[in-house]
């Protein structure tokens, strides 16, 4: 059994870190090997990214092709293992293009800083000090802005609000801040905790969190999209529009459907290297924003009988700081998207949602969402099954034309082709 209290652990260089989960874990010298092959990120890098590294965990790049939105052209590269999610983006936005493409928008970058009160004995009086108090506040928050200012950005303003809970009153004081082209997140909670001590001076209780919330409500993203009925077939549009109105009534139906979108969001954002979990968690409680979960996607038909379908969605995204300047294929990956502000991102990141939700939506309303998903994934079925390269193909082709496609027949038709030779 492992012992996985290892004092000291941190200190190690990553070659004696690897060497001790290797003697602890019981790893094999070729499994050693896989882990201390760093690829395109350096171990000096990856050592440098998060604590206690041992190597990392690859996952394939793909592009997906076809996007038109807002009059431009763009490559997106899609970091993901779920098979059919690249080619699916794809097709919906080839789709998309007989109608013009998509057209999104993305307002301001406004992020908000939550400065959370506890242990105040007159909520009342304290709102009102802070009253007093909002204009120096906004100006102290202004001069630890994070240089943010000399950018466009900077604090837009300041407000408090209580709040009820078990244990008492709380006042909850929030910075509405500018993060222009970044995500934010270091700047604001930088700023938070130089502003925080005056903030308990006002508002007369003890000072806990000093955070940025990840529900970007200010930071919106919307895109729209029309598909021909011509293209799609009346059949078609009446399966998809079902299949959305089952995921507005239905929580556990909409989950999914709202899973669906983030597949393609999650994995432009992982690409770029940007936090994918704090986009998550935005997409997530923003659909639950007026205490119902609800989809983030609309579809309605228009006067034509066309598809139209509508997404808005929080993008705490950025193009600056973080990883996407430290990590080599993230600055790739952005350098092939070609956009030029988090606001043009934010409008990829919600057309990319679109897409997938409409790609989702139109397969499993009309022939099931297995046919494409798992034909796309019959090679790497192939691959469990024990299949080399050379005949990985040969056993997904069989398969699919077999229509069983499981690591139990991909045994029996590799065993059949070594027969066979």
């Amino acid at each position: 059994m492992a012992n996985s209290e290892l004092s000291g652990f941190y200190k190690l260089s990553v070659k004696e870190r690897l060497e001790r989960i290797g003697k602890e874990a019981g790893l094999e010298e070729g499994e050693i090997a896989q882990l201390n092959n760093f690829g395109s990120l350096s171990e000096k890098c990856a050592n440098g990214m998060i604590e206690n590294v041992i190597g990392t965990m690859p996952l394939p790049l793909g592009i997906a092709t076809n996007f038109h939105i807002n009059g431009k052209d763009y490559l997106i590269p899609m970091a993901i293992e779920e098979p059919s999610v690249v080619a699916a983006a794809s097709n919906a936005a080839k789709l998309a293009r007989q109608s013009g493409g998509f057209s999104a928008s993305c307002g301001k970058s406004i992020m908000r800083g939550q400065i959370q009160v506890v242990g105040v004995k007159d909520a009342k009086k304290a709102l009102l000090e802070f009253g007093k108090n909002k204009a120096a506040l906004l100006e102290m928050a202004k001069k630890n802005d994070s240089g943010m200012s000399n950018y466009g950005g900077g604090v837009q303003g300041v407000e408090a609000r209580v709040i009820e809970t078990a244990r008492g009153e709380m006042v909850i004081v929030e910075f509405f801040i500018d993060v222009c082209d970044a995500m934010g997140a270091n700047s604001i909670n930088t700023m938070l905790e130089a502003l925080a001590p005056e903030v308990e001076r006002v508002c007369g209780g003890r000072v806990r969190l000093r955070i940025l919330s990840n529900l970007a409500d200010r930071r919106i993203a919307k895109a729209k999209a029309i598909w021909k009925k011509e293209t799609l077939g009346e059949a078609a549009i009446e399966g998809i529009l079902e299949a959305y109105e089952f995921a507005a009534n239905d929580i556990y139906r909409c989950a999914t459907h709202n899973k669906g979108i983030m597949n393609g969001v999650d994995s432009v954002v992982i690409a770029s290297g940007n936090d994918f979990r704090a986009v998550e968690a935005g997409a997530h409680s923003y659909a639950a924003r007026d205490g119902k979960y609800v989809p983030l996607t609309k579809y309605w038909k228009d006067e034509k009988g066309d598809l139209v379908g509508e997404i808005s969605l929080p993008v705490a995204i950025g193009i600056v700081g973080g990883a996407t300047k430290v990590h080599p294929v993230a600055k790739i990956a952005l350098k092939i998207l070609g956009v030029k502000s988090a606001g043009e991102f934010g409008c990829v990141l919600a057309s990319v949602g679109l897409a997938q939700n409409f790609a989702a939506l139109r397969a499993l309303s009309c022939e099931g969402i297995q046919k494409g998903h798992m034909e796309l994934a019959a090679k790497n079925i192939a691959l469990t099954a024990g299949a080399g390269a050379g005949i990985a193909e040969e056993v997904a082709k069989r398969m699919v034309r077999q229509k069983k496609i499981s690591v139990e027949n991909a045994k029996k038709i590799i065993k059949e082709i070594g027969e066979g030779r």
